[in-house]
């Protein structure tokens, strides 16, 4: 995730989310409207196919247990959504297909009581739901290890909930957000999602997706995944997106605008697609180096980990690594080649191998900040120690003010203290083992746990069965103690 210039620029060393980046690509492409046919299929179909790739181990998360809850593994959404934007209001089908964990008299989901729930089965029998504040429950018994299929009609005007955040582009809050031209974006970290779906609003329960997405033209959706459909019939747009891959559900993302689409494609061939206000640039900001990113990406850490890369623009000044199609807010900051790079590098820390604990967030942003410095770094002719001696002078104040990076403050979300001194720790850990073993352990990590979830015990005890190093005390120095540890 990355966050406004302004606040970087005021105060870099409390503003957490800097990016990475790439080198630049020569070439251009051919601008198209959402209305035209998809440029790709999906790779599979869901749910039709066999779910056991979303499967989890779920677990109540320790710095959010209010949202989400073990019982449900949730393996399968279909969303039908449809926008009115001369209401602001949302009409939705969801189908849930999910595995009950235990036995219990009901379902627990996080949902929003904007929304009005008019019609509710469960493997096609009517049941009853309720929703108090955030919580939705659906009076239907489950039976442990058994599968079930919830489908829920609902509208309303979705609008978003409180961020645990002090940082300023949360100031909106999370999840669904309308814009004053009606258009709409969700930005969900860490929960927020369930403020426009009923859903399992934690990181360890990661899931298929699949989207319908109809608005009246020449407006249309945009979702995760691959674009399989695309049709304008009845002055009404329809878009169907299929994520082959799944995602925890703060990596969702869905927005309604007129849109152009750009396609444009890695070295390696990924396919990428850049989409953009339809009335302005087609590749807005640094947008077109966005191959460059992958490139760069690849060379370090392996082969981009899903089907497709592509880059949404709305209208706010932060940026997500919603899977496979990043959110990034329409300002120069945002639109920059490092924010670019960062949110990409993410699809390999925090997309296909995710943090099962908000503790250990520091896993994501950590290394993608290690990964921005490396690639500042080579743009300004300078070293990785240097850079990180640099970050030095103040991670000890960002540290202070909002906890150690594997314990942080909870009213705190997405301070510098969980990028920063992650990052110094992975300088430490890199002079410690030598740069071959370091970058093995970078690239073998998020191959290894493709499509997983993981939490730093795991992630410790392999890095030091991969390095033969016993690192327990550097880890618990690094990530959880009040002061910053003295650096070699």
């Amino acid at each position: 995730m990355t966050r406004s210039a302004g606040l970087v620029a005021a105060a870099a060393c409390c503003l957490a989310l800097a990016a990475c980046a790439g080198q630049s690509i020569g070439g251009g492409a051919v601008p198209q409207r959402s209305s035209g046919a998809p440029t790709s299929s999906p790779s599979n179909t869901a749910p039709a196919g066999d779910l056991a790739i979303a499967r989890n181990d779920t677990r109540a998360d320790s710095v959010y247990p209010e949202f989400g809850d073990p019982l449900v593994d949730a393996l399968h959404y279909d969303l039908d959504l449809t926008w009115a934007p001369d209401g602001d209001r949302l009409t939705a089908r969801e189908t849930l297909t999910f595995r009950a964990t235990g036995d219990a008299p009901r379902i627990p989901l996080d949902f929003n009581e904007q929304l009005t729930i008019s019609s509710a089965t469960v493997d096609g029998a009517p049941a009853e739901v309720s929703v108090e504040g955030n919580d939705l429950t659906v009076a239907h018994a489950v039976v442990a290890d058994r599968q079930y299929v919830l489908v829920l009609e609902y509208s309303g005007s979705p609008v978003s909930a409180p961020a645990p955040s002090q940082r300023a582009d949360f100031s909106q809050g999370v999840g669904w957000t309308t814009t004053a031209e009606h258009e709409t974006s969700t930005l969900q970290e860490p929960y927020g999602a369930f403020t426009w779906y009923a859903v399992n609003d934690q990181p360890s329960d990661k899931a298929l997706y699949d989207f319908t997405l109809t608005a009246p033209a020449p407006m249309s959706g945009v979702a995760n995944g691959v674009l399989a459909s695309s049709t304008t019939e009845g002055g009404r747009s329809v878009n169907t997106w299929h994520l082959a891959e799944p995602a925890s559900s703060y990596l969702v993302t869905v927005a309604f605008g007129d849109y152009q689409h750009t396609d444009l494609a890695s070295a390696s061939g990924v396919p990428i697609q850049v989409w953009a206000d339809a009335d302005g640039d087609p590749l807005p900001g640094d947008t077109a180096k966005t191959p460059a990113a992958i490139d760069w990406l690849e060379n370090l850490l392996g082969p981009y980990p899903f089907d497709s890369f592509g880059v949404l623009v709305v209208d706010n000044e932060s940026g997500m690594e919603t899977q496979t199609m990043i959110t990034l807010g329409d300002s120069t900051y945002s639109l920059s080649e490092a924010v670019l790079v960062h949110e990409a590098a993410h699809h390999w820390y925090g997309d296909t191998v995710t943090p099962a604990d908000w503790s250990d967030v520091w896993m994501n942003e950590g290394m993608a900040m290690y990964l921005q410095g490396m690639w500042e770094a080579e743009q300004e002719g300078t070293t990785m120690l240097s850079k990180t001696d640099d970050w030095a002078v103040f991670e000890s104040d960002l540290r202070a003010e909002s906890g150690p990076p594997g314990a942080f403050d909870p009213t705190r979300f997405g301070d510098g203290n969980i990028y920063y001194g992650p990052a110094l720790m992975w300088q430490e850990l890199r002079e410690r083992i030598g740069d071959k073993r370091f970058f093995e352990v970078l690239r073998e990590w998020p191959a290894r746990e493709a499509n997983g979830t993981s939490d730093r015990r795991e992630y410790v005890d392999w890095i030091e069965q991969t390095t033969g190093e016993e690192l327990s005390d550097f880890f618990d120095d690094w990530l959880l103690d009040e002061n910053t540890p003295e650096r070699d």
